[in-house]
């Protein structure tokens, strides 16, 4: 099919043109109701028309700045003949130049002496053989500095270190990737610019594609380029007047994005119906404009980290800067397909997890949500504990049955009639052992998104399917929080679980985080611990005390041979779900030995 459209398209389909009606689409530039646009044919035709309005040119990624082989089908392209080209395209620009044209004619005189002296022997030779003869004309060799071709047989680039006048000069083929390509693509803009401006009956719109531009550049460089692109095509004559340039540019570099915001972004999300792939077309302006609350923060905090959050297979929220340092030392231990793919591991904590939600699922993105249980004792905030410093502030949905009772709204019910959710309450806890009865979480991720669940009894309780929230076309969301497992030490078991990373992995690792080989670890709990609660108890404490440095601990972990501790069970079974949805590596549908047999079966002899 792909071989007969590449051949017979064209003979086969035709292009229609249509004009669309703005007034028959929403906000979003979705249709209302059953929208038949108006076809636009007849004289000049559709596509004439559409030329009239709209100049379009391309600048591809295939620059080929560093082919230097004369051999690769004009492929070859070095800044020198680029800015000749360009030379000779605006030349009737300078043809009133005179001070350049004099120069040239002074130069040719010159060389014209020059020639005669060079070639004269020469031809003194060819008279000897009779030629020229009585009536032929005799030969002179004579410069012919024709200005349109000055630039690409006479001119080389070169690039100049220091402005004194012992300044160093280096020809261009000595200078980086990074910088030809951007001066490469500056002049091709300012060309198809210039070609634009001098069209005689100049379309209004001029559409220039760049794509990938950020190939050879370092970060900085790729910023500087996009804040400033914009001003670089403006024209001053144009300014108040129908005639505008803009730009599409295509790309892979968060760094770029970094510049530009949510609002210039169309995201390319790629998704399989059935056998079928397919690409949607995301508009980041329209999440800008349905997520007021979320927005600003959402766009600050990725500009601040990671904008790679649009080019990853997957992504994994942590809770802190110790899972973000260990996290790529576990996947390698019990997920090791992982590093194959593309993955964007975001810093963002219980408190603020929850509010990715919507650009998550707005962008479909398969995602792995590692946190704590984070369990406090609820405190009275009337009572006597409620201004200990240890006390933490939290809020928890409104139940739907309650009034809001704040400024004359009643039952949810907004001064104009509108329905409005509910405040959240505040609630108040102090940090505790998983273990303790009537234990709840404050971690918000955890009450506001997945699994939306208080008390940590309905968290143990929780299935798989209450911690997976499915998305469109397949994605899926998993939340992963430490979770009860049998825990031996001292002779005995229970059942138990830490609340946070550090607690749980002393109770995954008993033996080995209290042993004195471990001790920069920070985990060796002083004193008798009879059984494992003891231990989980000891830990807890150890772990809430100010002068436990984390990040220590993480660094700690990382200088310890891998085979000797075990990754935490919460942890384990979330990157385990995320290797299965995320599927890089393939296996071999036969052992390498059952391949071997079959070969010699059929006669062998292949290599």
């Amino acid at each position: 099919m792909a071989d007969f459209l590449q051949r017979e398209l064209h003979s086969e389909y035709e292009l229609r043109y249509y004009i669309l009606d703005r007034t028959q689409f929403d906000e979003s530039f979705h249709e209302l109701g059953d929208y038949v646009p108006d076809e636009l044919g007849g004289e000049p035709g559709g596509g004439t028309i559409l030329r009239s309005l709209v100049q379009i040119d391309n600048l591809g990624a295939q620059r080929h700045l560093a082919d230097p082989n004369p051999e690769a089908g004009g492929r070859s392209e070095d800044l020198s003949k680029r800015l000749s080209r360009f030379y000779k395209r605006n030349l009737n620009q300078r043809r009133d130049d005179h001070t350049a044209l004099k120069a040239l004619f002074e130069s040719e005189q010159a060389l014209n002496v020059h020639l005669d002296g060079v070639f004269k022997p020469m031809l003194d030779r060819l008279a000897k053989l009779g030629y020229p003869g009585i009536n032929n004309p005799k030969l002179k060799i004579m410069s012919a500095l024709d200005p349109a071709h000055v630039m690409s047989q006479d001119a080389r680039v070169h690039y100049q270190i220091g402005d004194d006048d012992v300044a160093a000069t280096l020809p261009d083929s000595y200078n980086g990737l990074g910088f030809k390509n951007l001066i490469y693509m500056v002049v091709e803009i300012l060309d198809a610019q210039a070609k634009w401006a001098a069209m005689e009956d100049r379309p209004p719109l001029h559409l220039i594609f760049v794509e990938e531009p950020e190939a050879h550049l370092h970060a900085q460089l790729q910023q500087v380029f996009i804040r400033n692109v914009l001003d670089l095509v403006k024209i001053e004559d144009d300014r108040d007047s129908i005639f505008s340039s803009q730009m599409v540019i295509t790309t892979h570099s968060p760094h770029i994005l970094y510049e530009r915001g949510f609002r210039p972004i169309r995201y390319f999300r790629r998704k399989k119906i059935g056998d079928e792939q397919l690409t949607e077309v995301l508009n980041l302006s329209a999440f800008y404009q349905n997520q007021s609350d979320d927005r600003d923060f959402l766009e600050r905090y990725l500009k601040l980290t990671h904008c790679d959050l649009f080019f990853s297979d997957a992504a994994i929220l942590v809770e802190g800067n110790v899972e973000r340092l260990l996290l790529p030392v576990m996947i390698r231990k019990v997920a090791k397909s992982l590093r194959s793919a593309c993955l964007c591991i975001l810093e963002v904590g219980g408190a603020f997890g929850h509010r990715f939600q919507a650009l998550i699922e707005f962008l479909g993105l398969t995602t792995l949500i590692i946190t704590d249980i984070d369990s406090v004792a609820l405190v009275d905030p009337e009572g006597d504990g409620a201004n200990d410093d240890e006390v933490e502030e939290f809020e928890v949905p409104t139940d739907s049955g309650e009034d809001a009772g704040m400024d004359g709204e009643i039952d949810g019910l907004g001064k104009a009639g509108e329905q409005v959710a509910p405040a959240p309450k505040k609630k108040y806890g102090k940090a505790c052992l998983p273990a303790e009865p009537g234990a709840a979480t404050s971690n918000q991720t955890l009450i506001k998104w997945l699994p939306g669940k208080l008390t940590v009894e309905e968290l143990r309780a929780a299935s798989d399917a209450e911690k997976t929230h499915e998305l469109k076309d397949g994605a899926k969301v998993r939340v992963a929080y430490q979770i009860e497992r049998a825990v031996t030490w001292q002779g005995s078991t229970e059942a138990l679980c830490g609340r946070t990373l550090e607690e749980d992995f002393g109770l995954e690792n008993p033996e080995w985080s209290q042993a004195v080989a471990s001790k920069q670890l920070g985990l060796i709990v002083k004193g008798e611990t009879a059984g494992p609660a003891a231990l989980a108890k000891g830990l807890h404490e150890k772990v809430s005390r100010k002068a436990f440095d984390k990040t220590k601990f993480a660094l700690a972990v990382l200088t310890e041979d891998e085979g000797s501790w075990h990754v935490p069970a919460y942890i384990r079974d979330g990157l385990v779900w995320l290797k299965d949805e995320v599927r890089i590596e393939l296996e071999p549908v036969l052992p390498v030995a059952a391949l071997i047999a079959e070969d010699s079966a059929l006669g062998g002899g292949r290599e």
